[in-house]
């Protein structure tokens, strides 16, 4: 995929930084993932409100995840073919109108067919905002890119739930809804005033558009993803048992501990775009998953030796999530370059099918999210708290030994 701004235009960005539009993609993903974990932290406010149980709100959260996972690449299939720029100014207004909604809803079925609508919507604008990163992003700086808007995804999941506790106490749980909203529709009149005229695919058959199914590079780092993002969610999703484990009474240890997975996700997630560039994604995934596999197994060292040191946890935990949220820009780029093979026909998964194959990629990633809360409890049920990161390790393991080696394009386009 190319871009219409010339490569006078990518040389012009590649001197003066980054351009304003790669901060707008960051808003967009930043809004469309704090819609998704923004009302865990008012889930007791929306079931009193709405007359319901906690765990019938809290179906609110799991079907945003849901829809999310299923509509990015059955919908990034749909709008392959149709301008980039125009796909996420649509799908931006969807999420935006959505919200709104959420933020009337009179009542629970009332706002889960919000949720749903904001999910298609999110999705959509995910798939899209990473297809023109790629494309939009000077020769050899792709990486970076990525992991700014990256950034953006990652950000949200720090953010949104404390937000979302804050807002419901001070202007109630849809004061959130509006504000998520707005910054959404801010996105858009920045993406229409700013964003690059990244073109569709060529018109083609269902078959051809659906030709990364039949990809085995792509479904194999598609696998990657998987893996990973079950492995390090299910530390994650722990995080507080481990740590109450390993040093009792940690309560504040546990709040500075989720501060510094915040900031250290945020570091990754930037790094590795930068290191993507300069090593090539697959390499830089190989270091990634690496040194994400030897961050647990140091993480279930300390919990088996007893090393009752808040220190020494600090730098194992931050070490942890420093790889962990920098896995998207090389396995992002190492997607593309898949989906983008030299030589490749549409058939194949040539240039024109790269969102449909991000999109995908999308999907793994939300559903090894979805996996690990479940698998993370069972290890927990049948053996303990102690295994955990061993079990996680394993996981990452497993997406190490399918990751791809060998030399890899640095230009992907």
């Amino acid at each position: 995929m190319r871009t219409d701004t010339g490569s006078s235009s990518a040389a012009t960005d590649k001197k003066s930084g980054l351009p304003g539009w790669v901060f707008v993609l960051f808003l967009a993903l930043l809004a469309t993932a704090t819609d998704e974990f923004i009302i865990a932290g008012v889930l007791p406010a929306v079931a009193a409100d709405l007359q319901v149980s906690v765990a019938a709100a809290g179906q609110l959260v799991s079907v945003f995840a849901v829809v999310y996972a299923i509509g990015a690449p059955t919908l990034a299939v749909v709008c392959e073919r149709w301008p980039r720029r125009a796909v996420m100014s649509g799908a931006l207004a969807v999420f935006v109108a959505a919200n709104v909604a959420a933020a009337l809803a009179p009542g629970y079925w009332w706002l889960m067919a919000a949720r749903v609508a904001a999910a298609l919507g999110a999705a959509v604008v995910a798939s899209a905002a990473f297809a023109t990163a790629a494309a939009g992003a000077p020769a050899g700086e792709q990486g970076r890119y990525l992991g700014v808007v990256t950034a953006g995804m990652t950000a949200a999941l720090f953010t949104a739930v404390p937000l979302g506790s804050w807002l419901a106490g001070a202007l109630g749980w849809r004061a959130g809804f509006w504000l998520i909203a707005a910054v959404g529709a801010v996105a858009i009149a920045g993406l229409r005033a700013t964003a690059p005229a990244v073109p569709g695919g060529e018109p083609a058959p269902l078959r051809e558009r659906l030709a990364p199914l039949r990809n085995v590079a792509v479904l194999r780092l598609i696998a990657v993803t998987f893996l990973a993002a079950s492995g390090g969610l299910m530390f994650y999703t722990y995080l507080g048992a481990y740590t109450a484990h390993l040093a009792s009474g940690s309560y504040g240890l546990l709040s500075f501990l989720l501060l510094l997975v915040g900031l250290a996700g945020l570091a990754g997630a930037l790094l590795a775009g930068r290191v993507t560039d300069r090593w090539g994604p697959r390499r830089s995934l190989r270091l990634v998953i690496g040194g994400h596999a030897v961050a647990l197994l140091l993480a279930a060292v300390l919990i088996y030796a007893q090393l009752e040191s808040a220190v020494v946890l600090s730098l194992v935990v931050g070490c942890w999530a420093l790889f962990a949220w920098g896995l998207t820009p090389p396995v992002q780029g190492s997607i593309l370059a898949a989906a983008e093979a030299p030589g490749a026909s549409a058939a194949d998964g040539g240039p024109s099918l790269g969102m449909t194959a991000l999109a995908l990629n999308i999907s793994g990633l939300y559903l090894g999210t979805g996996v690990a809360a479940a698998l993370g409890g069972t290890v927990i049920s049948a053996l303990g708290v102690p295994y955990v990161p061993v079990a996680a390790a394993v996981l990452i393991g497993l997406s190490f030994t399918l990751t791809p080696g060998g030399p890899s394009r640095r230009n992907l386009r």
